[in-house]
């Protein structure tokens, strides 16, 4: 699941073009994996 998250993360971060789309990214990323393990 590691190497699935982080290919998830980079593709993330070389979508966007702005360090602020950069933090947007990274959270809507992170809220993803969240609800991957049930999380709200």
């Amino acid at each position: 699941m590691k190497p699935l998250a982080l290919l998830a993360l980079l593709s993330l971060l070389a979508a966007c073009n702005t360090v602020a789309g950069a933090g947007e990214d990274v959270s809507n990323g992170a809220r993803t994996v969240q609800g991957w393990f049930g999380g709200n």
